[in-house]
């Protein structure tokens, strides 16, 4: 049974700021490397047989961590990069919300295509989906990780679960430098419907209660910053 372990990369000064970074390179910030630091002897417990990354600073560096851990390379996938964000790279959700209303509101409501330049969800979703599975190919019956985004998590899961986007959307956000986890069954032996499986979702290390209320909080926005 295959299993994929797909890790948001860890925090930033832009998440921080609720700056939208789409496929602009922004590198993590000290607790953002803490993070992934703090992560990584739990992931490595899961005995990964490969890692491969986003070749995005932020989910590379992270990714870094875990190979420093295991010994592992890291491979990376530039499919692996957050949703393309069009006019909105670089701003604030708040100015994102002023210069493109209308725009911004079709975001927020969950339309695929909401204008503004911005990847269509249906796009994203093939993308990062297929760098999952090919990633998933190099180790038939192992444990890969794949270090990426939030959007792109989110749309890559409901890829290979074959989950509508409006499904999705009852998921919560993957917080930084937490995991889903998916296994591949064939369905023979369990006698259960062959594919690929939800088995875990938002996992990771908690360090303390103020983290938690704030990530909450920005949950809305996680995909876009």
């Amino acid at each position: 049974m295959t299993r994929l372990i797909i890790w948001r990369h860890g925090n930033t000064d832009w998440n921080a700021a609720s700056r939208v970074q789409g496929q602009t390179d922004v590198p993590l910030n000290d607790l953002g490397r803490e993070q992934a630091r703090d992560a990584s002897p739990l992931l490595a417990a899961l005995r990964p047989d490969a890692i491969v990354a986003s070749d995005l600073s932020r989910a590379a560096d992270t990714a870094a961590a875990l190979a420093a851990v295991t010994g592992l390379p890291v491979r990376t996938d530039a499919r692996l990069r957050e949703r393309h964000f069009g006019l909105w790279q670089g701003l604030h959700l708040t100015e994102a919300a002023e210069r493109f209303p209308d725009e911004f509101a079709r975001w927020r409501a969950g339309d695929p295509d909401p204008g503004a330049g911005i990847e269509t969800l249906d796009d994203l979703g093939k993308r990062v989906g297929a760098a999952f599975q090919e990633a998933a190919d190099l180790v038939p019956g192992g444990t890969v990780v794949v270090t990426t985004h939030g959007g792109g998590a989110r749309q890559g899961v409901g890829h290979l679960l074959g989950w509508d986007h409006l499904v999705l959307r009852t998921i919560g956000s993957l917080s930084n430098c937490h995991w889903t986890e998916l296994r591949y069954d064939d369905g023979v032996r369990r006698r259960t419907v062959a594919g690929w499986h939800l088995r875990a979702h938002n996992v990771g290390v908690i360090a303390s209660a103020a983290p938690v209320r704030a990530a909450a909080s920005a949950s809305a926005s996680a995909d876009a910053v």
